[in-house]
């Protein structure tokens, strides 16, 4: 990512192995990224898990409710959660609100809060938990294949006029309607039933 005064953020996602290590390979012998950052400087290393399994299945209690990673209110597919977390966050505001003025603060209430982030966002994640299962399903070697198909097919041009990469269930919806990404969708289905009999 890059950013002012010839500075970048560089980052991945691993399941397993030693992050700083991978992180070290992909800086000094990706054969993209090796030549973008020749000569540059680390500033600050960071490392932390990131939770890509969908939504705790309770997110409430009594007098309590799980917010943001807390509650692994992260994108199952790219492990962002920065809107999701602030669409959940101002749920729960208004949830904690309306329990207040109840003098309510009972499970039995507060489980509105799971009950609107799920009418809010449970399509999206049902739509990526589906993903990342096939995602984790593939080699990197295959993975990069993909990648290779749906460029030769136009994927990349189909969604430059995207605006929307958040809520990739509805992504998807509207990617449909596109007929320069029929071709890509049916590829990925093809491998999507036969890695998934």
């Amino acid at each position: 990512m890059p950013l002012p005064n010839e500075r970048a953020k560089v980052g991945l996602a691993a399941k397993t192995g030693n992050p700083k290590a991978l992180l070290q390979n992909l800086m000094l012998k990706h054969p993209v990224a090796a030549k973008l950052l020749k000569g540059s400087q680390v500033k600050k290393l960071s490392f932390h898990p990131i939770t890509l399994g969908g939504p705790i299945t309770k997110n409430y209690s009594n007098g309590f409710l799980a917010v943001g990673d807390a509650a692994s209110q992260v994108k199952p597919t790219t492990g962002g959660g920065v809107i999701f977390g602030l669409m959940c966050g101002q749920i729960a505001a208004e949830t904690a609100f309306e329990a207040t003025k109840r003098n309510d603060m009972s499970s039995g209430f507060l489980r509105k809060y799971q009950e609107r982030c799920d009418e809010k966002l449970g399509f999206d994640f049902a739509v990526m938990l589906r993903i990342r299962r096939f995602l984790d399903s593939l080699s990197d070697k295959k993975i990069n294949s993909i990648l290779r198909v749906c460029n030769s097919l136009g994927l990349g041009k189909a969604m430059k006029d995207v605006d929307e990469i958040d809520f990739q269930g509805k992504l998807l919806l509207d990617m449909l309607t596109k007929p320069s990404a029929y071709a890509t969708f049916a590829y990925l289905l093809l491998l999507y039933l036969s890695a998934n009999p």
